[in-house]
C-alpha cells in the first residue's frame, strides 16, 4: 500500500511541479534487475527441490538448501547494487534533498531495498531453522517464497515507473 500511495504522490507532485528535474537513471539498475529476477528463479528451484526431498533428507545435505542460500546471496548482491545506484546519483549531484524527483527515487528504491532485506532475513531464518534437522514444515519457506516473488514483481513495477517518470 505504501508504494501505491507514493506512486500517487509522485504523479500528483510531478504533474504540477516546476522544479521537477529529469535525470539519468543509474545504469546499474538494469543488471541489478537481472540479479533479482535470477534470485526468484533460484528460490523457486530450491523450493521445489526441498519439497521433493522432504522429509527424507536433512537440511544439511539438501541440494535445495544450497539454492535457497544462493537466493540469499543474490538478494544481498541486489541491495549492494542499489547502494551503487545511490552513489551514482550522488556523483551526479543528486541527493535526497536536491529536488523532488531525486527524493522520490531515493524513497522508492530505499523502501524496496528495506523490504528486500526483510526477505533476506526471512531466508536466513528459514535456513537457520532447518540447519541440521529435516524440513519439518514448509510453511515458512512457502511464505518467504511468496514474499520474495512479490518483491521481484514490485521491483519490475518500480523500474517501469522510474523509466517512464524520470
Amino acid at each position: 500500500m505504501s508504494f501505491a500511495a507514493y506512486t500517487s504522490a509522485l504523479i500528483v507532485r510531478q504533474g504540477g511541479a516546476t522544479d521537477w528535474q529529469h535525470f539519468r537513471l543509474p545504469p546499474i539498475l538494469y543488471p541489478n534487475t537481472l540479479v533479482l529476477l535470477a534470485s526468484s528463479g533460484t528460490l523457486e528451484y530450491g523450493r521445489r527441490l526441498i519439497l521433493q526431498e522432504a522429509p527424507w533428507r536433512t537440511a544439511s545435505t539438501s541440494k535445495g538448501r544450497a539454492w535457497v542460500l544462493l537466493t540469499l546471496v543474490l538478494g544481498l548482491l541486489f541491495v549492494m547494487g542499489q547502494v551503487f545506484a545511490w552513489r551514482d546519483l550522488a556523483a551526479q549531484g543528486l541527493f535526497l534533498r536536491t529536488n523532488p524527483s531525486s527524493a522520490f527515487f531515493y524513497v522508492f528504491t530505499g523502501l524496496h531495498a528495506l523490504h528486500l532485506l526483510g526477505g533476506v532475513a526471512a531466508l536466513a531464518y528459514v535456513l537457520g531453522r532447518h540447519r541440521s534437522t529435516a524440513w519439518p514444515s514448509m510453511s515458512a519457506l512457502e511464505a518467504t517464497s511468496l514474499y520474495w516473488h512479490f518483491m521481484d514483481v514490485l521491483w519490475l513495477y518500480l523500474l517501469v515507473l522510474l523509466v517512464l517518470r524520470f
